[in-house]
């Protein structure tokens, strides 16, 4: 019999069941706390490696996105880019801001008016002067704000920040470009002082237009410098800051432009720099906005400049270097000459002529001081259908290539005193024929075998019998002037004129007697030039547009040097002057009080008047003033009286007002000849009849008379009509014999 085994119960002896519960819950609490030791400890070193590998991390990132930053000690070397300016004899009138996508101009610190300065700070950056690249208070306060609208539109940028980003960076909001511009921002505060790195901003910041910096916006926006801005026009450039575009003066938020430039001047009171009386005040002050964002003054003159110019530096170099181009250009003669053209304008059109060009220079120098193309480049041309009469941007003064009429026979007269002939040397005013092959009496159109026969009129239609060269001169008779050119030679004519600067008359072939008469195309420039060598007694200096060019640091890289060069005798100059300023010799065609007689001064002039009064010239000078003015059309259609009837009145009033602000200087008269034959001294006896042809030989004038004259193809032909004339009016003696015809 198997014997029951118990245990018992007694004292702190537990059944072996709570025992082991025991045991085993020890075991587990021993296991547990290894295991959470050991995750603590794994948990530690895990949380170390992720600290370490962020920072890593984080230093990987620094350096991938900085690694090729520029240094801020080379920021100095790295220029603006600036426009090319081109200005007046004066420097301080802005003819034409050559840019291409900035227009800049860098002006000093100490230039840039305080307005602008406190402006820009109230809005922009308050604090500059106190922080130190970066405003943390800005950088959370955008973090928020750009949280709260879920963008990143939000600025809360330095001015550092937005200089290093402008200069160095692009705008496009993106942590690489943050992180650029932050570290950028603090090398650069570290290195350069607060006035300087404010003085890049205000030159390099963008404000609309193509304008980049305070000066460039003044000079375009109100048309003065950054040094005269006052506090609302300050505000203004201040409010541009934000967003150019949205904020132009010339576009159609004009109204959140002005809203903008009050909260500016709310700001510069907040900050300190306006009383409450100054800000109010400021709002309601007016603001005049520039009317043109490209301004440009004397166009055509400057397009003249600017294609110069693209020709020696390139249009690029033009835009970027910054350039300053100082023209001869007086301004005040220039706009002067604009208003006498605008207002005889109805008057011309009702004369058939639509377009005008003026040219005025120093005969002296060479300096071009006033040029006008057309009457008005920014007007549009007409009419729109059929021939051009008015086409305003091209340029008549230096591209025109027209025919001079009677204003080319100075150059003749002078060609024919270079070989000895006289203001006094008599020529036959009388109907001629100057093709051999035509009929001599000068009725025919064409000759047998169909040749053009070739008898010009005088601009009146009449015929004044033996004139002296200086009466056919000055009352611009046609017939002596185109025997003048006979006696003078073609090719001498033309050498002289290329001698005197102009050169379009290339086409020699083509060219015959009519050339006196305006046969050959000139421009204007060259022509009112080619005057200038009479004013100057026989020097020739080569029309100046520019008189320095600077760089923008004000080296002169180009500097006028042009001379002048003699190209006429001295006492053939003077005989010219005192035939073209002698009103008592040109009263019979002209009358005593024409436009070309100015009262109280000594100016010689002349004018030109082509077929059918198709272009209308007065050429005019004085010792220290040239000056030329052409009327007409375009399509070079027909006119009514251009010559002394339109050009002259405004050729006058131009002249007449720079007379009268500088002081009178006469021409100094010729000398008197006495080293000539009679002939060519005028010396004849009463009652001859002969013809110069008679007395000299056409290739050697001051050599003896010569035995058969009647050799020169022109002897019998001009002696014909010298006869011819004599009978027409009864004073034709039988007693002497007329030459053999």
């Amino acid at each position: 019999m198997r014997k029951k085994i118990t245990i018992k119960k007694s004292g702190t002896k537990k059944p072996l069941e709570h025992q082991f519960s025991r045991l085993k819950n020890k075991t587990f609490s021993i296991i547990k706390k290894i295991f959470s030791q050991r995750i603590v400890l794994i948990a530690g070193k895990v949380l170390g490696f992720l600290f370490i590998a962020g920072c890593i991390f984080v230093l990987f990132l620094f350096f991938y996105y900085t690694y090729d930053l520029p240094k801020p000690e080379k920021f100095t070397e790295t220029p603006f880019i600036e426009s090319t300016k081109i200005y007046d004899r004066t420097g301080e009138v802005l003819l034409y801001d050559i840019y291409g996508e900035e227009k800049r101009e860098i002006v000093p610190f100490d230039k840039i008016s305080d307005n602008i300065k406190h402006a820009v700070l109230a809005t922009e950056d308050a604090n500059f002067y106190q922080h130190g690249g970066i405003s943390i208070e800005g950088l959370i306060r955008s973090v928020m704000i750009d949280l709260k609208l879920q963008s990143t539109n939000y600025g809360g940028s330095t001015i550092t920040q937005q200089l290093i980003r402008t200069v160095y960076l692009s705008t496009q909001k993106t942590i690489s470009r943050k992180v650029r511009e932050l570290v950028l921002s603090i090398e650069l505060e570290q290195r350069y002082s607060k006035d300087q790195i404010f003085d890049w901003y205000l030159n390099a910041i963008p404000l609309g237009e193509n304008c980049y910096g305070v000066e460039a916006a003044s000079r375009t926006y109100f048309n003065k410098s950054a040094a005269d801005i006052s506090v609302p026009e300050a505000a203004i450039l201040a409010a541009v800051i934000q967003a150019p575009s949205r904020y132009s003066p010339y576009g159609p938020n004009i109204d959140k432009l002005m809203a903008r430039k009050d909260y500016v001047i709310d700001r510069m009171e907040k900050v300190g720099y306006l009383t409450k009386e100054e800000a109010e005040q400021a709002k309601k002050e007016k603001i005049e906005f520039e009317k043109s964002t490209i301004p440009i003054k004397a166009p055509h003159f400057v397009m003249y400049i600017k294609k110069y110019l693209d020709n020696k530096y390139g249009e690029d170099y033009l835009k970027e270097k910054g350039l300053r181009v100082y023209t001869t250009l007086d301004w005040d003669i220039q706009e002067y000459a604009e208003q006498v053209v605008k207002d005889a304008d109805k008057t011309n059109i009702s004369k058939g002529s639509n377009n005008t060009a003026v040219v005025v220079l120093d005969p002296r120098t060479g300096e071009i001081l006033a040029l006008m193309g057309s009457k008005d480049y920014f007007a549009g041309p007409y009419p729109e259908t059929g021939g051009v009469l008015f086409d305003p941007k091209y340029d008549v003064a230096t591209m025109g290539q027209r025919q001079p009429g009677s204003a080319f026979k100075p150059i003749a007269y002078a060609a024919a005193f270079k070989k000895g002939y006289t203001a006094n040397t008599v020529l036959w005013d009388v109907k001629t024929e100057f093709n051999p092959a035509c009929d001599p009496s000068g009725n025919a159109a064409f000759s047998a075998n169909g040749a053009a026969c070739y008898n010009p009129q005088d601009y009146d239609g009449k015929n004044r019998g033996p004139v002296t060269l200086r009466k056919a001169l000055a009352c611009s008779l046609n017939i002596p002037a185109v025997k003048v050119l006979y006696l003078a030679g073609l090719q001498d004519t033309l050498q002289t004129a290329k001698d005197f600067g102009i050169s379009t008359l290339t086409d020699t072939d083509n060219y015959g007697l009519s050339l006196v008469l305006g046969g050959g195309d000139v421009n204007l420039l060259e022509l009112t030039s080619a005057y200038g060598v009479f004013a100057t007694e026989g020097m020739y200096t080569q029309p100046v547009n520019i008189l320095k060019i600077e760089d923008s640091s004000g080296n002169i890289i180009e500097q006028n040097q042009k001379q002048s060069r003699k190209v006429l005798d001295t006492q053939i100059a003077r005989q010219i002057s005192s035939i073209l300023s002698d009103n008592a010799a040109r009263a019979p065609l002209f009358g005593e009080n024409s436009p070309l007689h100015i009262p109280g001064y000594e100016v010689a002039a002349k004018t030109g008047t082509t077929q059918n009064a198709r272009d209308g010239w007065t050429m005019g000078y004085t010792p220290f003033i040239a000056i030329g003015v052409w009327t007409g059309n375009n399509d070079n259609s027909p006119t009514r009286d251009v010559g002394v009837g339109i050009a002259a009145p405004m050729w006058n009033k131009i002249i007449t007002k720079i007379l009268e602000s500088h002081d009178a200087e006469s021409f100094t008269p010729p000398e008197q000849i006495a080293n000539r034959s009679p002939a060519l001294l005028g010396q004849l006896q009463p009652g001859d009849s002969n013809t110069i042809l008679y007395y000299i030989d056409i290739d050697n004038p001051l050599g003896p008379q010569p035995t058969y004259p009647a050799n020169d193809p022109q002897y019998s032909l001009w002696q014909i009509g010298i006869n011819n004339w004599l009978i027409g009016t009864g004073q034709y003696q039988s007693s002497i014999a007329p030459p053999n015809n």
